[in-house]
């Protein structure tokens, strides 16, 4: 028979203090349960148990109020964590804060710190745009360099501005009569619009007004003679762009030439050029600094009523100032008109190529000129404003 084992006797009791193999409970802040859930206790490697700890104050760290002690406050005796730090709202690890990013707390143990995340900087004001996204230094370079060219040709000989114009008029009309072909597929006929382009201005400065509308009805049905060899579907289409295109660029711009070919032709080209600038310069001004009421929205956004009357009042002023100083038998009066006009003419202009652009679906006509875009962004106002100021010149001193 084999021998009985001895009886060991009552075992003692198991420790009731926390096995320093298990982590920290949530919910009193002991150390209870293994550290890791794949783990058993007593396979934890060196220093597991510090990383475990940490863990879980940041855990709890979360969900403490702000100010307040950590649920893991008491996770060894005799040791006590720093009380949390104020923390804003929506920073991570505050209430209503980024999920899933720990709020780092100072750690408990000796000679170990964790930074503690900072809110975030202030934000900066945005920096304000310039109007319309244009480079303004660009923008100043090339109108001082176009304003160059235009006194130099108006006062060395005064036909060399007509060579400018007729220049300038060329180039408009490729760009308007592309933008449309791009964006339209319009195919207004290019030829017969640049060679009558040519003919109404050299007609207008050397033979007057009258030759320059015959000018004008010879494009027209030149170009209904250029598209009849193109197939004929969107025949009316493209002829009635094309005597569009020869009517608003070209035409318009003869009275340019009218204006040149008088004997003061450079003055008055000067007091054309001052007001219709003045008006944009005057509404931009005013517009930027005190611009609340918008003049068009659907239109042109950056518009405003304000700034159209101070368009009107420094284009006035400068009409004044000018009919007085540099046109034989002008006086102020007259040059308010004529500033004024001017003006409403400008905006309407700017207005009516805006409404064009934004059929076609674009911002600018062209990118030749810097910070303004194409030439036919800088003729919108000038061209209607032309035979306004011409017909006042010519009711006030004559033509």
């Amino acid at each position: 028979m084999p021998p009985v084992p001895a009886d060991p006797g009552p075992q003692p009791a198991a420790p009731s203090g926390p096995d320093p193999a298990e982590g920290p409970s949530r919910e009193t802040g002991r150390l209870s349960g293994p550290l890791f859930r794949d783990e058993q206790p007593g396979a934890v490697e060196p220093g597991a148990s510090e990383t475990v700890v940490l863990r879980a104050i940041t855990d709890d760290a979360r969900s403490a109020p702000p100010g307040g002690p950590y649920p893991g406050a008491a996770a060894y005796p005799g040791q006590s964590v720093p009380q949390a730090p104020p923390v804003a709202a929506g920073h991570p690890g505050a209430p209503g804060g980024p999920a899933g990013q720990p709020f780092l707390v100072p750690s408990s143990y000796p000679g170990q710190e964790t930074p503690v995340a900072q809110p975030d900087p202030q934000p900066q004001p945005a920096q304000r745009k310039q109007r319309g996204g244009r480079n303004l230094q660009a923008a100043i370079g090339v109108g001082v360099g176009l304003g160059a060219v235009i006194v130099a040709s108006l006062f060395v000989v005064k036909a060399l501005f007509l060579v400018v114009v007729i220049a300038a008029v060329s180039v408009g009309v490729w760009e308007l009569t592309s933008r449309l072909a791009e964006r339209k597929e319009i195919k207004a006929p290019l030829v017969p619009l640049v060679a009558g382009g040519i003919a109404m201005l050299a007609t207008g400065y050397w033979s007057g007004v009258q030759w320059a509308a015959a000018s004008l009805a010879l494009t027209g049905l030149a170009v209904m003679v250029w598209r009849m060899a193109e197939p004929p579907e969107n025949y009316l289409r493209d002829i009635t762009a094309g005597i569009f295109t020869a009517f608003y660029v070209p035409f318009l711009a003869t009275f340019v030439a009218l204006m040149l070919a008088a004997d003061d032709g450079p003055q008055r080209i000067v007091l054309f050029l001052i007001v219709t600038v003045c008006s944009d310069t005057g509404a931009y001004a005013v517009g930027y600094k005190f611009g609340r009421t918008k003049l068009a929205p659907t239109i042109s956004p950056g518009k405003t009523r304000e700034g159209l009357a101070g368009g009107i009042g420094l284009s006035m002023l400068a009409g004044a100032l000018l009919m007085e100083l540099i046109i034989d038998g002008g006086s102020w009066w007259q040059g308010l008109i004529l500033g004024g006009c001017a003006a409403v003419t400008a905006t309407l202009g700017d207005l009516g190529e805006s409404m064009i652009k934004r059929d076609l679906g674009i911002k600018d006509m062209g990118t030749l000129l810097p910070g303004h875009g194409g030439i036919m962004d800088r003729l919108d106002s000038l061209l209607p404003t032309a035979p306004v100021v011409w017909l006042l010149l010519a009711a006030f001193v004559g033509s």
